[in-house]
């Protein structure tokens, strides 16, 4: 298509300030006046060395540039924050993870709107990059397209197949239960990563590139894909391509991220298991797009609608590329498509229905057609009550469960360490509740307190079977394992009802029913609640202040929230 002719927001008048000073500076760049009229694009780049989920994206980004100077724009390549999980976890008790994703929307606006770009192209990858571009685009509203940047070849260890999420769990085991060696745990993560890219299994970096994509905000078939894959690069290639006709267009994140699309993504995720930092991430790009979507009534009310069609580790046995060659998300969208909104429009310039059309599932036992699903059960469930008047969410897998109701006594921490060091010295009685709090978005702050590592230590000591668990933190997007209920909303540290469970206290977790009580009379409650004080406030300097200080809900996604007048 040829471009339509139209002001470009990029665009001043020849040899006004704003147009003279730029022109100096790209002269010295050595980039030719004429270039001044074309769609100026911004290609996000989260590269880093710090961890192998970004390592590989300057190659990328090499591909998005030239493809965009091939289809008449000028790239121009932004950084921003690149937070891992595995490696900046571990610094304030795990705060920065969550915080980053926030941090990585407000580096992309910075450079974008500073410089009034007119598009952009964000390469996605670990779990919090994708959701903070989301955002991003979301907020600027320019047109946007992001590029699936591919998951990691894993390893073997001994014969067996190994990634990063049994280095995970039998770090702990050792830790733990000693049902792993250390020399084990060493063995795994030598071998575990085997190139550049996300977490292999279905996380949340996997889930939120599948988010993309049915969304809309990606192109069809781009998610998953492996990491430096042929595909990979002819995707980028087409997302550089396209983007300077999406700027001629005009074609807007806003004009695509409408309810039908959330709906879809939400549907998307159930049908996969995917991970629960799913609901918050998209209820964060839906506030930031300030649409009205409530993505936890969609979780809520979609749920036990849409079957699991799809059997990915860490809820199944089929690993992400047995997915990939399926057809991955256009296959799962293909599947789901009665279920679907199909008039949404996607980055494309197409609806759903279009890119759809003449599609064909490659493998319909890897994903499965709706009457044949993997499991009737919904594999996530959101949970209320009288702990968690707001929500509450458990991913439940897709195994049948011997035990839907538990009532147990509750055994209540205030870290992940102490309940930790209660699993290794045995303390916890079989039939109890623990009950891990202080780690929300506030409280963490960022929702940073280690809440998995409670979980694979509950693994680990052999008692997956024997407690629950309750926490206002959140989980590893590889975590499906026990009766795990997560994100407790409103968190302890804003004085939500988990604040004022004392030990002994009997707790109702009833996943039919999906709730979540607490047996305790009001007036002792309320007397409880008279004596309740808020905790001492952690980090009061730097960008976890500023956060800490600034976090909304999680109704609204715990994005920041705007002063109030």
């Amino acid at each position: 298509m040829s471009p339509t002719p139209r002001k470009l927001r990029s665009n001043f008048p020849k040899g006004s300030y704003l147009w003279a000073v730029r022109n100096a500076q790209w002269q010295a760049m050595g980039i030719p006046e004429e270039d001044c009229e074309k769609p100026k694009i911004a290609v996000v780049n989260s590269s880093s060395e710090l961890a192998a989920c970004y390592s590989h994206l300057d190659q990328v980004a090499k591909v998005v540039k030239e493809a965009i100077r091939a289809a008449g724009g000028v790239p121009f390549e932004i950084r921003t924050t690149a937070p891992s999980d595995f490696v900046t976890g571990a610094g304030a008790r795990g705060a920065y993870m969550l915080a980053a994703r926030d941090l990585v929307t407000n580096d992309i606006e910075a450079a974008v709107e500073g410089a009034q770009l007119d598009g952009m192209v964000c390469l996605t990858s670990c779990d919090k990059t994708v959701p903070g571009q989301l955002m991003a685009a979301a907020r600027l509203n320019v047109p946007t397209i992001l590029v699936p940047c591919g998951y990691q070849a894993s390893g073997e260890y001994k014969g067996e197949h190994v990634d990063i999420e049994e280095v995970f769990i039998h770090s702990m085991h050792a830790q733990i239960g000693g049902s792993t060696s250390t020399e084990d745990v060493i063995g795994m993560s030598r071998c575990a990563i085997r190139s550049p890219g996300v977490c292999s299994g279905l996380g949340t970096a996997n889930t939120m590139h599948i988010v993309c994509e049915a969304l809309g905000m990606a192109l069809p078939g781009s998610a998953p894909v492996a990491a430096l894959s042929d595909k990979m690069f002819t995707d980028a290639k087409a997302a550089g391509a396209r983007i300077v006709q999406m700027v001629w267009d005009d074609l807007k994140p806003r004009d695509i991220l409408q309810p039908g699309a959330f709906s879809n993504a939400v549907k998307a995720v159930l049908a996969i298991g995917g991970s629960l930092n799913a609901v918050k991430h998209l209820q964060a790009v839906a506030t930031e797009a300030e649409n009205g979507v409530d993505v936890y009534g969609m979780f809520e009310e979609l749920g036990p609608q849409t079957p699991v069609l799809a059997g990915v580790r860490p809820i199944g046995n089929h690993l992400i590329e047995e997915f990939e060659a399926a057809g991955g998300c256009r296959a799962l969208m293909k599947q789901l498509q009665p279920l679907l909104a199909t008039d949404p429009l996607t980055v494309t310039g197409a609806t759903v229905a279009d890119n759809l059309r003449t599609y064909q599932v490659a493998n319909a036992e890897v994903i499965r057609p709706i009457d044949n699903p993997v499991a009737p059960q919904p594999a996530i469930i959101l949970l209320r009550g009288s702990l968690a008047p707001e929500a509450a969410l458990i991913k439940t897998g897709i195994a049948e469960r011997k035990v839907r109701r538990w009532i147990g006594p509750a055994v209540c921490f205030e870290t992940s360490d102490a309940a930790v060091a209660a699993l290794k010295a045995k303390t916890i009685a079989p039939g109890s509740v623990m009950v891990m709090r202080g780690a929300g978005a506030c409280g963490g702050p960022a929702m940073g307190g280690g809440a998995s590592r409670v979980v694979f230590a509950i693994d680990g000591a052999g008692m997956g079977d024997e407690v629950a668990m309750l926490t206002d933190g959140h989980l590893s997007g590889l975590v499906c394992k026990g009766l795990v209920v997560a994100e407790v909303a409103p968190e302890s540290a804003l004085g939500g009802p988990l604040a004022l469970v004392q030990d002994g206290d009997r707790i109702t977790i009833d996943l039919d029913a999906r709730k979540v009580d607490l047996d305790v009379a009001p007036a002792v409650l309320e007397q409880r609640r008279a004596q309740w004080q808020a905790p001492a406030k952690l980090f009061d300097r730097g960008w976890l202040q500023i956060y800490r200080r600034n976090v909304g809900p999680l109704a609204q996604g715990a994005v920041l929230t705007r002063p109030t007048k």
